[in-house]
């Protein structure tokens, strides 16, 4: 078994975030000037940037992932809750907005296509909650916790599947724009309802799902794996709901706010008619 303080350090995890962040700084350092001539360097949106990297490797190179993968199911939970609902927004947020337009002008048509086709909310909702629960399944579970490719695909899909479902809420682009607040309080709220089976299933079973965590060795006393995968159903859930309540609050006090806008400026308009009359 790997100590529970191990720290990944390999040049495949370690080169390929350094990759990335070399990519971003390109893009908003050197090539700024041919991606958007007037726009100035982003400095909000390179915090959120690299907040998004850093907890991404927390998440997936930290003890946290050794925690998760050999010992408790609980610590897999919030390793993913990190990735999907902390890292994934964050990566939007340090997202110029000139800067997906300017490479999405620059693409060609069937990309342009694709990517208007994968960030639909219906498309994008579909695949993160296809995804996360299908990934849960013991046989799928159980063949990430033992071979490290399959894993990181599973972290790299839920990722990936994060950064598609949160883009309707979210976005920057000018191109493919944030859905409206009316939508998007019906796709976080459809979201929220869709993640209740899994969290049914993994709260309320009578056996351990997963064998591995049934066997491993316990690091917390008088805390049982059934104890462990309650708690990691729940983890999931508030998670869950915490993030969709507070966007569709969000959402809702946009909406709110476009709605006094229009009755301010109808009532404006009666008045100066008023006048005029």
């Amino acid at each position: 078994m790997i100590s529970i303080w191990h720290w990944h350090t390999e040049p495949l995890l370690i080169g390929g975030i350094l990759a990335v962040v070399w990519v971003y700084a390109m893009l908003v350092g050197p090539m700024r000037e041919w991606m958007a001539p007037y726009a100035l360097f982003p400095k909000k949106e390179a915090w959120f940037f690299g907040a998004s990297v850093f907890l991404f490797y927390i998440a997936v190179g930290s003890p946290i992932d050794a925690l998760g993968e050999n010992y408790l199911f609980s610590a897999h939970m919030f390793q993913h809750n990190l990735l999907m609902y902390t890292c994934a927004p964050l990566f939007i947020r340090g997202i110029p907005g000139w800067l997906f337009d300017g490479l999405l002008e620059r693409s060609p048509p069937w990309l342009v296509s694709l990517t208007r086709f994968s960030l639909h909310p219906l498309v994008a909702g579909f695949a993160f909650t296809f995804a996360f629960c299908v990934w849960h399944f013991p046989a799928l579970y159980e063949a990430a916790l033992h071979n490290k490719a399959i894993h990181a695909f599973e972290h790299i899909t839920m990722f990936v599947t994060s950064v598609m479902m949160f883009w309707p809420i979210l976005s920057p682009s000018n191109i493919i724009r944030r859905s409206n607040p009316g939508v998007r309080v019906l796709y976080l709220f459809v979201l929220m309802v869709a993640q209740i089976p899994l969290f049914g299933i993994l709260t309320f079973s009578p056996e351990v799902l997963y064998p591995t965590y049934e066997f491993a060795p316990r690091v917390i006393p008088d805390f049982g794996p059934l104890q462990d995968q309650v708690l990691g159903g729940l983890l999931m859930k508030v998670a869950n709901m915490v993030v969709s309540l507070v966007y569709m609050g969000a959402a809702f006090y946009e909406w709110n706010a476009v709605q006094e806008r229009e009755m301010n400026n109808r009532v404006r308009v009666s008045r100066a008619a008023m006048v005029r009359g």
